[in-house]
């Protein structure tokens, strides 16, 4: 009987072993699977963010007008001046440009001789919307 009463014994600590086994085997699955998806969910969320980028409409408009305004003459007086540029676009997909906010008369007639009607390539624009961008006059 005290064989039996051992053999009980050491019968119900491996089944007490054998449960805190489970629920601790249960625990750390929950955790991996947790980390397993937050870790897709940030995986997924970069790559969406890398993509908005190359398919941002306004920083395909921006290139464009930077493109626009290049190879300027503008002597080192006017290196790192900068302005408001506030434009719409028409039906045809041309700049119109409605006002250039800066202290410099020159780099406004400039802006507006470079991009008033010039068609830029956009997807999806709403005719009459207005856009303001910064510029910069970058020396060479």
């Amino acid at each position: 009987m005290l064989l039996n009463g051992k053999f009980l014994v050491t019968n119900r600590v491996h089944s007490r072993l054998l449960s805190i086994h489970q629920s601790i085997n249960n625990q750390v699955m929950r955790k991996l699977s947790l980390v397993f998806v937050a870790a897709m969910l940030l995986f997924t969320g970069n790559i969406f963010a890398n993509n908005s980028d190359k398919d941002n409409p306004l920083k395909k408009l921006s290139v464009q007008i930077g493109e626009l305004l290049e190879n300027t003459s503008f002597t080192s007086d006017y290196v790192d001046l900068t302005a408001q540029v506030r434009f719409t676009l028409n039906k045809q997909g041309e700049i119109v440009v409605l006002s250039v906010d800066t202290d410099h008369e020159k780099i406004e007639f400039f802006v507006k001789a470079r991009l008033n009607y010039q068609k830029i390539e956009i997807e999806n624009f709403k005719e009459g919307e207005m856009y303001t961008i910064p510029i910069r006059i970058a020396g060479a």
